[in-house]
């Protein structure tokens, strides 16, 4: 396994950030790791990462346990930490060179890095010009720099614009061909577009670990999108069979939630017709990742 945890606990006085949580992630894993502000998702990863030491339970990193094999876990992972700390008088290369120095890592390894991460064409400016997407860059850079088999990212695309988003995404996927990624986000298009597998965390606990396809195809509730052709008393809807929710979206627009797996669009043309409706437009929606996550963690 790349990242072991068994019954991981850590608290900060009378908060427990972390409630027995265990996991582990295999070797090539995109793993997004989610959870509401204070669920305790940082202070998982500064202990896989060795900044912290948890108070209970155990956890390894390539096989190196994080407590007794320190500097072994440091030398495998890359840490992008969630405030990115950087020099910023310093020149691109001239801040992976000093970086290059700590690793012990070849300086031929700088361009290497530059290029994966597409820093070039900002590469020869000082880092406190650079935009928040290139300054993340540089992080991710600064990370895989010794050529890390695990990284793990906290929140790396935290206040990038749309464009910067998807460049660090595509960054973020190209890397994690040959490497297995334990990322953090709050950004559930991210997960969607990158990750394998979802852990979600809330109030230090885990509550749910899947992947992601299962995840959505395993959620029982139905939502059916329909139009009808002209306005309807919500009270009437109360009567289709397996309904749990109805919500108007506007005009004859309505969204409809179905506690069943069978596909309930024949029920709903059935009733419009019973009722004197037409239906202008009918479609089957899927629940979305934000959709999952919001129940996962609404308490």
């Amino acid at each position: 396994m790349s990242i072991e945890v068994q019954n991981i606990s850590k608290s900060y006085g009378a908060q427990k950030a972390l409630d027995n949580v265990s996991f582990s992630i295999k070797k090539g894993e995109i793993v997004g790791f989610l959870g509401p502000n204070g669920a305790g998702k940082s202070t998982l990863m500064k202990i896989l990462t060795t900044y912290i030491n948890a108070d209970e339970g155990s956890a390894a990193v390539n096989g190196n346990d994080v407590n007794e094999a320190q500097i072994q876990v440091q030398k495998s992972v890359g840490y992008l930490p969630e405030h990115n700390p950087l020099y910023l008088d310093l020149y691109v290369r001239e801040y992976l060179a000093f970086n290059a120095d700590v690793y012990k890592v070849a300086k031929s390894r700088i361009e290497e890095v530059i290029e994966l991460t597409g820093l070039t064409p900002e590469s020869h400016k000082k880092i406190g010009q650079l935009s928040k997407g290139f300054r993340q860059r540089v992080g991710l850079a600064t990370a895989l720099l010794h050529n890390p088999d695990v990284l793990i990212l906290d929140e790396p695309t935290t206040g990038l614009d749309p464009n910067q988003l998807v460049e660090i995404r595509n960054v973020i996927k190209n890397v994690g061909k040959d490497k297995t990624v334990f990322l953090s986000t709050h950004i559930m298009q991210e997960v969607e577009a990158i990750c394998d597998r979802v852990i979600i965390i809330d109030h230090g606990k885990i509550v749910t670990d899947k992947k992601l396809d299962k995840l959505v195809s395993e959620e029982k509730e139905q939502i059916i999108e329909v139009e009808f052709d002209k306005a309807i008393d919500a009270a009437l809807l109360a009567n289709l069979a397996h309904i749990k929710t109805y919500k108007n979206s506007g005009d004859n627009l309505w969204l409809l939630t179905f506690n069943t797996e069978e596909d309930m669009r024949p029920e709903v043309f059935d009733f419009a017709q019973a009722n004197g409706l037409k239906t202008l437009q009918i479609s089957l929606k899927s629940k979305n990742l934000e959709q999952i996550f919001r129940e996962k963690t609404k308490k």
